[in-house]
């Protein structure tokens, strides 16, 4: 009987857990940033409330600290990044912009061993490649000036989103301790195990946002900033795209400077290729080195191919939230099944004679 009525329960709280789960999904990335902010600002959070003596109080400070910090400049970026993508379409669809004419003056001023290899490679059909970079760029530049036609449409679920997420962080910061008790205690895991996975998820949670996101937004504005300076159409555009190429490992910002550094050096703009070059090397790509280990440490990197995989992946399935998402599934799996091992290699350690 007794079994029977744990069974039943146990039957209960999972379905009761899906039903709520289902009723939230609407909101999830309110949900999950305010998780994700809450987890990174947890030790300042700490520190203010040793200062105030004041949950409320140091939550409210923390919660002011992060829209100074982190939401208004994204929201500035986010206003140019459309605003660029808006005009750059627009100079493509005039002409002004030809890819066309820049792929050959490129093409015209490669030596003929580069013109064969590329020639070998398919990679000579003017037609072809100018159709292609053009749909490229057209695409990516229509979606993003049209996301200010979603973004009006939508307002007011974005700040009603914004709103669920700022209450929702302040009550993480304010309850967080209590919080994480009640889950512990309702946990069937041991404490050992609970303490593992936790410890996982926050060292990774701040890993990925301080450690990635941090860096990514540091290489992407001096990206920017290097392309502005070489009057480089789009350097706002050009800036958020190395941020986002910086997360991959495999790539990096130099997949976007690189390339046009070789323009400039073939077509003959020497000083800006090598200024390029040399900015790039120096300083974009000794971000990753010098602030990484700062911010992150070295005991809680993933490996680069499962960070790349975990990323690509989490896109895929949860757009931009996936940077996040995926990287920490990917933790959360392999702390699992560690601790599933470790879990067996105990019990047969215990019924060995």
């Amino acid at each position: 009987m007794r079994k029977l009525e744990d069974t039943t329960l146990l039957l209960l709280v999972v379905a009761v857990s899906l039903a709520f789960a289902w009723i939230l999904w609407p909101f999830y990335e309110a949900i999950l940033w305010a998780a994700v902010l809450a987890t990174v600002f947890a030790p300042l959070n700490r520190h203010l409330l040793g200062i105030t003596r004041r949950r409320s109080l140091s939550a409210l400070v923390v919660v002011l600290i992060i829209i100074t910090l982190v939401i208004l400049p994204l929201s500035l970026v986010a206003a140019a990044l459309v605003q660029e993508a808006t005009n750059l379409y627009q100079t493509i669809q005039s002409g002004e912009l030809n890819f066309g004419q820049l792929f050959q003056e490129f093409l015209n001023a490669l030596p003929s061993w580069a013109t064969d290899l590329l020639s070998s490679l398919g990679l000579t059909n003017l037609s072809a490649m100018h159709a292609r970079l053009s749909a490229a760029v057209i695409q990516a530049s229509k979606f993003l000036a049209g996301q200010a036609v979603n973004i009006g449409k939508g307002t007011a679920n974005f700040f009603i989103g914004l709103f669920l997420m700022l209450y929702l962080l302040f009550f993480f910061l304010r309850d967080g301790a209590s919080l994480m008790r009640r889950i512990r205690d309702a946990s069937p895991l041991r404490q050992d195990q609970q303490r593992a996975l936790l410890d996982k998820f926050t060292v990774v949670t701040r890993a990925m946002f301080r450690g990635s996101l941090l860096v990514a937004a540091v290489q992407g504005a001096l990206g920017g900033f290097i392309f502005w300076v070489l009057g480089i159409h789009a350097p706002v555009l050009w800036g958020v795209v190395m941020g986002f190429m910086s997360l991959l490992p495999a790539i990096g910002a130099a997949g976007v400077w690189l390339p046009v550094a070789i323009y400039f050096l073939a077509t003959g703009a020497v000083w800006q290729g090598l200024v390029l070059i040399a900015f790039g090397a120096l300083v974009i790509g000794l971000v990753d080195n010098l602030l990484r280990p700062f911010l992150v440490g070295k005991d809680t990197e993933m490996p680069d191919y499962l960070v790349l995989i975990s990323t690509l992946g989490g896109i895929s399935v949860f757009g931009l939230d996936g940077i996040v998402v995926g990287p920490v599934i990917a933790a959360m799996f392999i702390a699992t099944w560690d601790i599933f091992s470790a879990s067996r290699q105990e019990t047969e350690s215990d019924t060995s004679p």
